[in-house]
């Protein structure tokens, strides 16, 4: 089911803040999990099976934010954009709790530690592991596979295929979570 995306509206059946900023609106894939808390502001896309869960943020007011399939925000994270970069977030990441992600780019199956900072014009490869608390500097782009971490960040190894695996089975995770609160919202309504 695809959530309803009010016409100027502010809220959607489930409570969580969808907002238009200007002509921009929310679009939101098949099978989205928004939290009653979280909001939802001007152009972002959310694909199918994607999750944003309790008191995230997601404002795309002066540029796109865009998440892909599968992919997870959790609690207390910000998503936001600069006047001349957008975010873009790949499939099968999740983001763990507290992050801010700003203009930047992460790529596919990513975990985002909780507490880490991911700044303008990152760009992060795909299969790669960003240890909790990082701060990721502005303009920096680290290659694929690769296990990211300190303040500043840098990387510290090549990921194990085993690990790597594991991004794929935790983005899975919060695919099977969603649902749960999916369920037990129609459940009740």
């Amino acid at each position: 089911m695809k959530p309803a995306v009010p016409e100027r509206g502010r809220t959607s059946e489930r409570g969580a803040l969808i907002l238009s900023f200007g002509d921009k609106r929310p679009d939101l894939g098949q099978r989205v999990f928004l939290a009653p808390s979280a909001d939802i502001i001007g152009q972002v896309t959310l694909a199918e099976d994607s999750s944003v869960f309790f008191q995230c943020v997601l404002r795309a007011d002066i540029n796109s934010i865009s998440v892909g399939a599968r992919s997870n925000i959790q609690d207390h994270t910000t998503v936001h954009v600069a006047s001349d970069l957008g975010t873009a977030i790949g499939s099968d990441v999740s983001i763990g709790h507290g992050c801010t992600i700003h203009a930047c780019t992460i790529g596919d199956r990513v975990l985002v530690g909780m507490g880490s900072i991911i700044m303008d014009g990152t760009k992060v490869g795909d299969d790669c592991l960003i240890a909790a608390g990082s701060l990721l500097s502005k303009g920096k782009t680290f290659d694929a596979g690769s296990l990211i971490m300190g303040n500043p960040a840098k990387v510290t190894r090549k990921l194990s295929a085993e690990e790597i695996a594991g991004l794929a089975k935790l983005a899975d995770k919060y695919v099977h979570v969603k649902d749960v609160y999916l369920n037990a919202r129609a459940w009740s309504g």
